[in-house]
């Protein structure tokens, strides 16, 4: 799928769409309840918008209540997690920020409000996100 991290700003605009853009590489956030994903139920995994890793599996996709997409558990490989975390300051809170851990794109963030088994809720834009069908989801 080639290094997306060496990518400029222009090409990203060419790729996105301007709401994928400002949230998966401006770090910012789509309304709730308005998103592709907030309220869809399919069997699949849910991919990067901007490298196309795989980064949710619909089986651990919950009824948050939140507007946005919720996940219990990200995915993980042999090489590590495929959701990294980083502190998140901005808008006067103090937040854990998910960013998908091959292209540094901003998915949304993670809280410790979540269902069992993991007690945590991913809370995801859907701008930041693809869904593929399971079967259809590529190689990884």
């Amino acid at each position: 799928m080639g290094d997306t991290r060496d990518k400029t700003d222009a090409e990203w605009k060419a790729e996105l769409t301007p709401q994928q853009y400002a949230v998966a590489r401006l770090c910012g956030t789509e309304p709730p309840f308005t998103g592709k994903y907030w309220d869809h139920h399919g069997d699949g995994v849910y991919r990067c918008v901007c490298c196309k890793g795989a980064l949710f599996d619909s089986g651990t996709k919950f009824e948050s209540g939140s507007g946005w997409p919720s996940f219990f558990r990200a995915l993980s490989d042999a090489t590590g997690d495929r959701v990294a975390t980083r502190e998140d300051r901005s808008h006067g809170m103090r937040r854990v920020e998910i960013v998908c851990a091959r292209c540094d794109a901003h998915l949304g963030h993670v809280f410790e409000d979540g269902p069992r088994p993991t007690g945590l809720r991913y809370c995801v834009n859907s701008a930041s996100l693809v869904f593929a069908p399971r079967g259809e989801s590529g190689e990884e």
